[in-house]
């Protein structure tokens, strides 16, 4: 497994822990050090399938500042993978990838987790 995290989320350190309390291994990925780019972001959109605003931290400062909320409905999807790459800060999180190709994104990943 992989887990994409902000090692100062409380939802990712729940995960975390929850991972653990479970003996399941997974490597770690720091989204404020390392950023998913565009490409990666619409290989996740497309295989999940999820709205383009499910990958967006709506209640982060950055998306909150910007007024993303408004513009959102009016990008192209090339157009929010561009800006989500900008800074993980924008980017939801947990995001977590299962060893059989699944992935999982915000609330979904705790409620996976949960189910294993």
């Amino acid at each position: 497994m992989k887990l994409i995290c902000y090692k100062r989320c409380t939802t990712c350190k729940g995960v975390e822990k929850m991972l653990e309390e479970k003996n399941i291994s997974y490597d770690y990925r720091d989204i404020k050090e390392e950023n998913p780019n565009a490409s990666e972001l619409k290989q996740w959109h497309e295989k999940t399938q999820l709205p383009i605003k499910r990958f967006f931290n709506t209640s982060g400062k950055i998306y909150r500042e910007n007024n993303i909320k408004d513009k959102l409905p009016e990008m192209t999807n090339e157009e929010a993978y561009d800006l989500l790459s900008t800074d993980g800060m924008l980017v939801k999180r947990p995001i977590l990838f299962t060893d059989d190709g699944e992935i999982f994104v915000g609330p979904d990943v705790k409620k996976y987790v949960e189910s294993l």
